[in-house]
């Protein structure tokens, strides 16, 4: 432990490390899939996962001013109910597990450590406290490595190794779907030490890393952090160029701080330090949760103590109160990942394959559009100008071509080939779209005139699938666009209840907020139920998917049903005989603006479908 303005202890000067060479002494076979604790009662596959992180926990284990309770119920914690709801995967200690690193003090932090051993994997590492602060990971023998070398380790599922000298060692969790390293290397690392670091990660190249040391960053009043004088070594031999090694976490310094530094890949590194052993009773068991969310690309902070939230409420005194969660900006906030992209230069994200289209249509299916060579000829480079006169082919087979044409005198480029497309998209292809209005423009894929497509009425129900993605920025000029439509006034089909009579009879549009608006006027009554989504983002590919089980229609957004559907009954769709388009909507027989972004794969289907038998499968 230290503060900075309390004076640091002198930093150990080392010398810049070797090469990297052979591993020494340890497994450096490449990461086996893990459970990554002994009870198994956590999700690996889950996309929501927690570690543990637990700082400088010496004052609890301090000659005859001893008290590991606190730090008993932090394990409890992490190791009860909490582990199942939080789904934590794993815990570390950030090092100065004792006071005084005495055969006493940490005989007596060992056993508090037993409550949690086979229950949950953990790693821990030395500090300055535990050993002789003068020695780096030479320093042989000592009563914290006979507590918590490797030989502690070793049955844990996530344990692969350790360094010679046994005071460097690391885990590979599995969690979120993939596996994760951790470096836990020691309070001072050697050049050796390094050496083993380096093969560590050379060994694991694909999985993305978590650097746990003591002493790296401290941080001002404000919780700024900045790297240390060992921490800049730490820094410039390791981390800056291991692009692998996103997240480091140290101890030792308070307060407690964050920053972000740029590697030599030029990607971020979060450095964060947590330390509360100047706060009530040394911290009270203080423990720092990540909850990792590969869905909303954050990694959740907060920090806690187990032991002063389990007190009654009515019996807590004024600094058990103050101290059993802390909130401020760097002990509780959220950072923003896209995990995918951070990692692609090491892991990159295999992708399903394209899908034939033969895989692709169920039992009634009616028409089926995609873009890639199977559906359309012009397939090919990406970003190619696609000509009027281009033809999109049905590929059921059914008859239901659609022919490109320029609206309103639109230049050649406003319809373009692009290889984007939705992850779960059976065509690996899509159309850019570049309509918009003042003035109008744009571009339509429409039916023939004797398309049977145009004159279906769909009343034993229907399914309606497209992928899109908004770009980003998304201007206000793109309000009320159109994505797909049938052509025709709802006046002509005699339906007098809607907005307009000059409104198509089916058209799925966003509205300036960005909201998808399905509005359909049924075969069987004068109605015109409409469903509204949420506001979608921009910059992300959606699945919409428009089910009609001959009763009513349900929208659904990437599977998940949308709150704004219509509970109004409805049959079929008061079709025309007029074409169907994708691209734009008419009003009074007019098409005004086209649509803007991207299109993926559209296809109807007959019949009611299940979000299991999406285009892409939804459980």
């Amino acid at each position: 432990m230290t503060h900075p303005s309390l004076g640091r202890r002198t930093l150990l000067q080392a010398a810049v490390a070797a090469p990297a060479g052979t591993l020494l002494s340890m497994s450096a076979t490449p990461a086996q899939a893990t459970t990554g604790g002994g009870s198994g009662r956590y999700d690996r596959d889950s996309p929501r996962f927690t570690i543990g992180v637990l700082p400088d926990t010496q004052y609890l284990f301090d000659e005859d001013r001893s008290d590991p309770a606190p730090l008993r119920q932090t394990f409890r914690f992490l190791t009860g109910d909490e582990r199942e709801s939080r789904n934590i995967a794993f815990m570390t200690h950030l090092g100065d597990v004792t006071e005084h690193g005495t055969e006493d003090e940490i005989g007596l932090a060992g056993d508090a450590f037993k409550a949690i051993d086979g229950k949950l994997s953990y790693s821990v590492l030395a500090g300055n406290h535990d050993v002789r602060s003068s020695t780096d990971d030479q320093r042989g023998d000592s009563a914290y490595l006979r507590v918590f070398g490797p030989a502690r380790y070793a049955g844990m599922p996530t344990f692969r190794g350790a360094s010679p000298d046994g005071y460097n060692s690391y885990h590979v969790l599995a969690a979120g779907g993939r596996q994760w390293l951790v470096l836990a290397l020691d309070w001072r690392i050697s050049d050796k030490g390094l050496q083993w670091a380096q093969g560590v990660i050379d060994a694991n190249r694909t999985l993305p890393a978590i650097l746990t040391t003591h002493d790296l960053a401290w941080a001002d009043a404000s919780g700024k952090a900045a790297l240390s004088q060992y921490g800049q070594r730490l820094w410039d031999t390791l981390i800056r160029r291991n692009d692998q090694i996103f997240l480091t976490l140290n101890g030792h310094y308070w307060p407690p701080g964050r920053t972000v530094l740029k590697n030599d890949a030029g990607h971020d590194v979060h450095v964060h330090i947590a330390n509360y052993q100047d706060r009530y009773y040394g911290g009270a068991g203080m423990v720092r949760l990540y909850a990792f969310d590969l869905v909303r690309n954050v990694i959740d902070v907060e920090t806690l103590s187990p032991w002063l939230l389990e007190r009654d409420p009515e019996d807590r005194t004024p600094l058990e109160a103050e101290n059993l969660e802390l909130t401020g900006p760097v002990d509780r906030f959220s950072i923003e990942i896209d995990f995918d992209e951070r990692f692609a230069g090491f892991a990159p994200r295999t992708l399903p394959p394209a899908r034939p289209a033969k895989a692709v249509m169920p039992r009634g299916t009616v028409a089926y559009w995609r873009f890639d060579g199977e559906g359309f000829a012009g397939a090919g480079a990406d970003g190619a100008v696609v000509p009027a006169g281009s033809v999109v082919r049905d590929l059921t087979g059914g008859g239901n071509d659609l022919t490109m044409e320029l609206l309103h005198a639109s230049a050649p480029e406003v319809l373009k080939w692009s290889a984007e497309h939705h992850k779960g998209q059976p065509a690996h292809a899509s159309l850019r779209f570049d309509g918009g209005k003042n003035p109008d423009r744009g571009a339509v894929l429409r039916s023939s005139a004797a398309a049977p497509i145009n004159s279906m009425w769909f009343e034993s129900g229907y399914t309606i699938e497209a992928f899109i993605k908004l770009p980003d920025p998304f201007a206000g000029d793109h309000a009320w666009m159109g994505i797909l439509s049938w052509e025709g006034r709802s006046g002509d089909a005699g339906k007098t209840s809607g907005w307009s009579p000059e409104e198509p009879t089916c058209s799925l549009n966003l509205s300036p907020e960005r909201f998808l608006q399905y509005v359909v006027y049924p075969a069987d009554r004068d109605a015109d139920p409409t469903s509204w989504s949420h506001s979608l983002p921009v910059g992300r590919w959606a699945h919409v998917a428009v089910v009609n089980d001959a009763r009513r229609t349900v929208m659904y957004v990437d599977g998940s049903k949308i709150a704004r559907n219509p509970t109004q009954p409805s049959k079929g769709i008061s079709t025309l005989g007029r074409p169907f388009a994708i691209g734009g909507t008419q009003f009074a027989l007019k098409y005004g603006q086209g649509y803007y972004g991207w299109i993926g794969d559209v296809r109807i289907v007959a019949r009611a479908l299940r979000p299991r038998e999406f285009l892409t499968p939804y459980e």
